[in-house]
């Protein structure tokens, strides 16, 4: 006699891909929390009870949308940054919690947010998620990442603005406050990534701290990392903001009016501390998508008052001191990358009409309280 087998009822490869976990206190304290996440990891770990992870065949991601995912192979980053900025090493299988944003980084990665919820790769050590679109030719491929879930609160997509402690749509009660003139708004800005503008900022910053003066720093544009805010801490910032402090995990295309506001509301914030300069660093290079609109903007040139630059070498020198003349910008000094080399600097200093000054030479009292705008 032929048996005839039962059939069973199958799950359509939508019904498996739908996920809606509860998290509790043990699983919380074991999901490793990335800077760019470290306001909602705050509140994950002191009410878990009130997230859960929802994936379902039909959700897209945004930019800044929090999302818990598996480490599924190591590449570039092997290491992730913790909400103190902590380099903690990374293993696969491990469930970590980071934000999907854009990318823009010409010795790196260039990603987009995808619009699904499938593989994508962590293309920032600050804890960015994206999918790889272009990649430079000299590093490892990006570490893969399996999601499994966007990161909900009482039925929403938990985003870093819901968690973030300043916004550009509402000042804080200290911002709105003030009345008296803003104090002087220095920025830093360079030929590209890794031309030496956050040490240029950090030094200046060590130079006016030495001169006696209290002094806020920030940084507007990039990707979120912590090591740019640590080292304005360490170099004597009393205050310390990015944009990842507005909800912000990158920069990378957001529309242009909201970076415009970013840089806005960031030198407002800062400026309402009660210090005595404000420090501002741009990120990437001149020829960025936001930093070149920001360079011929007239709001621009009406907050900032002067600009130091950081170079690579004496070429990009010579070419970001006409750009930036160009622009009717006060260009205060040179520095950055270049100036490692005594032959480079000298090679800068005898095409520029702007002086050249040593990065660390910044860190002098005299040197650095001589860039000041005067009024």
């Amino acid at each position: 006699m032929a048996i005839i087998a039962e059939s069973l009822p199958t799950q359509s490869a939508a019904a498996r891909n739908e996920v809606q976990q509860q998290i509790d206190a043990q699983r919380a304290r074991t999901i490793r929390a990335a800077y760019t996440t470290r306001f909602v990891a705050a509140e994950l770990q002191r009410n878990p009870q009130d997230f859960e992870i929802v994936r379902r065949a039909n959700m897209v991601p945004r930019s800044g949308d929090v999302v818990i995912a598996n480490v599924a192979e190591l590449g570039k980053h092997t290491r992730l940054q913790s909400p103190v900025s902590r380099r903690q090493l990374m293993f696969v299988g491990q469930e970590i919690m980071v934000a999907y944003g854009h990318r823009y980084a010409p010795d790196q990665f260039l990603a987009h947010v995808p619009d699904h919820l499938g593989p994508c790769q962590l293309v920032a050590g600050g804890g960015v998620a994206s999918e790889v679109i272009e990649q430079h030719a000299s590093i490892d491929k990006a570490t893969q990442l399996e999601p499994v879930g966007l990161l909900m609160r009482q039925g929403k997509v938990v985003n870093l603005l819901d968690f973030a402690p300043l916004s550009i749509e509402n000042e804080s009660p200290q911002a709105a406050q003030i009345d008296a003139p803003r104090p002087p708004v220095i920025a830093v800005l360079g030929t590209s990534m890794n031309s030496g503008k956050s040490t240029t900022l950090g030094c200046l910053v060590n130079g006016l701290v030495n001169s006696g003066m209290q002094v806020a720093a920030g940084k507007a544009t990039g990707t979120g990392a912590g090591n740019d805010p640590n080292l304005f801490t360490d170099a004597g910032a009393f205050s310390v903001c990015d944009f990842t402090d507005f909800g912000f995990p990158t920069t990378y295309r957001l529309d242009y009016e909201t970076v415009r506001d970013l840089l806005v509301a960031m030198i407002r914030e800062q400026s309402a501390t009660g210090a005595g300069t404000v420090v501002i660093e741009i990120a990437d290079g001149l020829f960025q998508g936001e930093t070149s609109r920001l360079l011929r903007d007239p709001i621009f040139t009406a907050q900032v008052d002067r600009v130091l630059f950081s170079a690579q070498d004496a070429l990009g020198a010579q070419a970001g001191e006409r750009i930036l003349l160009d622009a009717g910008l006060d260009l205060a000094a040179v520095s950055g990358v270049v100036t490692a080399s005594p032959l480079a600097a000298k090679e800068a200093q005898a095409q520029l009409s702007t002086p050249v000054i040593g990065t660390f030479e910044l860190c002098r009292a005299e040197v650095a309280s001589a860039l000041l705008p005067t009024r």
